[in-house]
């Protein structure tokens, strides 16, 4: 049950006439009353000797009993109540019980027998609007402050009593909503969102690993957007203002949205803010910047490198009792997200752009994010950017089914971070966006999977044997699922390729297993996988050659290294 208090206006009459209107679009349908403040108000939809001005006149009354010098000028207040998608059809009783529970909590009528007059129309099945004169029967003002968040708590109880779809209760971080004027219109010309939602997703883009203002304003620019920027007498910059060239007034000009109006974090302060923590060695050129590397195989090792600082981001959500390093993480995750949407192949792009537009949410809160803690996962942001758009296969493909594994993690950090402060709608736009990376990550990983279990299935009989005895070994507790789940053949392949690199595959395993729980994980085995090859830096694709097939490797050649020699040295583990 959503509620949303709209702006005051000046014309009772005038809103009404949208009330009982056809709307815009022939939307509204069967427009009626469905409750006001006395039970008897007129219903010009239904009572064909009932008008719109005769309503009108009924709810103005108090305020003509004013003098006109004391009249409010922005007098009508209008909220609109709507039930969620999945809720079932409310009959009219039951909305006008919603309504006289929202006038109550808001002030408009809060039934001390002065209350302001409002009358609540229906029409469409799934909300209401409510009307009222913000003057009551004895004259008074109403009090109605901080009436939005009142309404929320009631709308809270109301989902409990009705059992509708709860709804998380806001904070006041999100981004503003799309007015039904601007989805009217998108729909009008043929776009698939409003230029509002399609503005903060280039914005957002934009600034994901960027490291100044110049830098952030060119991508605006490069995205295809109309920039305006204001600058003070000082030659400082103010702010920003962006449009999208085919959404114009009906004067033919630009319709530009301030940062500040798309998103709270997307003011240029805010943005800025991400910047002057950058520690970047300073002398160094953006053209010199060894993230700009534009080899074929820079999106696989951006990848790899955003899996290891999204590992680490998780284990500062985990254990750092410094939340605005944690809020810092959680926001700079966000940037993962836009970039890798940015960049990703085809055939996984639709699912992280939902990933990055519901972890949007997830990244903002009250907590003041110190991105000073946060720069490794900005500069993997930009490196994602820079290294260029990966094909989606071979050993691109497998880097990025490895960081989409590492994401789910973080996704699923985030939302427990925000749910253990109570910071309801983030932890769930955390776990909407965990949803999206799932699925992705079921689309990139298909191939690289294959080829792994390709391999683990020709292994030699008694290695296979050998493997499954080091998975006892060293996760007694999962080493039976484990070896059931169709994952154990690349998961074989894995222990097989560790031990060729000198490494110990049972101390390996064992500490792949403590980094984090398992019990979230679709397949345990898919996921040990994935952390094993990064831990180890072993190749993500992995195809055997066929003159070298694990099937022809003896006993003796396999086994050996791990029994014979010391684990080989190598770079500390992340």
């Amino acid at each position: 049950m959503i509620p949303s208090i709209h702006q005051q206006g000046s014309s009772t009459l005038g809103l009404l006439r949208y009330l009982y209107g056809k709307g815009t679009h022939e939307e509204h349908v069967d427009p009626h009353l469905v409750a006001s403040f006395d039970h008897l108000a007129p219903d010009p939809g239904r009572d064909p000797s009932a008008t719109k001005k005769d309503l009108a006149h009924l709810l103005d009354q108090p305020l003509h009993l004013l003098d006109a010098d004391q009249r409010p000028e922005q007098h009508v207040w209008h909220c609109s109540v709507r039930a969620a998608p999945d809720d079932p059809i409310l009959a009219d009783d039951q909305w006008a019980d919603i309504a006289r529970r929202i006038v109550a909590a808001t002030g408009i009528d809060p039934g001390d027998g002065a209350g302001c007059r409002w009358a609540a129309v229906r029409h469409a099945d799934d909300h209401i609007h409510i009307i009222a004169t913000l003057v009551r029967e004895d004259g008074r003002r109403p009090d109605h402050h901080r009436s939005g968040k009142r309404a929320q708590v009631e709308a809270r109880l109301i989902e409990a009593d009705y059992d509708l779809h709860h709804v998380a209760p806001g904070d006041g971080t999100a981004a503003k909503r799309t007015t039904s004027a601007e989805r009217h219109k998108a729909d009008r010309l043929g776009w698939d969102r409003a230029p509002r939602e399609e503005l903060r997703e280039t914005v957002r883009r934009a600034v994901a690993g960027a490291a100044s203002t110049n830098e952030f304003l060119d991508r605006l620019k490069d995205a295809g957007l109309l920039v305006r920027t204001r600058v003070l007498p000082s030659g400082d910059l103010k702010g920003y203002t962006v449009a999208l060239p085919g959404d114009r007034n009906g004067d033919k000009e630009p319709i530009y949205y301030a940062g500040s109006t798309l998103a709270p974090d997307l003011s240029l302060p805010r943005i800025q803010a991400r910047f002057t923590t950058d520690s970047t060695p300073p002398g160094i050129a953006d053209s010199e910047r060894p993230e700009r590397s534009t080899a074929s195989s820079a999106p696989t090792a951006a990848r790899r490198t955003t899996a290891h600082a999204a590992w680490a981001a998780v284990l500062v959500l985990d254990h750092s009792t410094d939340d605005g390093a944690a809020a810092a993480q959680i926001a700079a995750a966000g940037e993962v997200l836009d970039a890798l949407a940015k960049t990703s192949a085809l055939h996984t792009r639709g699912e992280l752009r939902q990933a990055a537009w519901e972890f949007e949410r997830a990244s903002r809160s009250h907590t003041r994010a110190e991105f000073r803690h946060a720069q490794d996962l900005r500069r993997a942001a930009r490196d994602l950017v820079y290294s260029g758009p990966a094909f989606g296969r071979g050993e691109d493909g497998a880097g990025t089914a490895m960081v989409l594994d590492t994401l789910i993690f973080l996704a699923i950090a985030a939302a427990h971070w925000h749910a253990q402060r109570q910071h309801a709608q983030q932890a769930e736009a955390a776990r909407r966006a965990a949803a999206h990376l799932r699925a992705a990550y079921q689309q990139a990983a298909a191939e690289p999977l294959m080829v792994l279990r390709e391999r683990g299935r020709h292994i030699a009989p008694s290695l296979r044997h050998h493997h499954a005895t080091t998975v006892r070994a060293a996760l007694p507790g999962l080493a039976e699922t484990v070896l059931a789940e169709p994952g154990w053949d690349a998961l074989a392949a894995t222990l097989a390729d560790a031990t060729q690199a000198g490494h110990n595959p049972q101390a390996l395993l064992a500490e792949a297993a403590a980094r984090r729980e398992l019990g979230t994980a679709d397949s345990i085995s898919d996921v040990l996988v994935w952390r094993l090859r990064r831990m180890a830096d072993l190749p993500a694709y992995a195809p055997a050659p066929e003159s070298t097939r694990a099937s022809r490797l003896t006993d003796r050649q396999a086994v050996a290294p791990h029994l014979t020699a010391p684990p080989a040295s190598r770079a500390p583990r992340r």
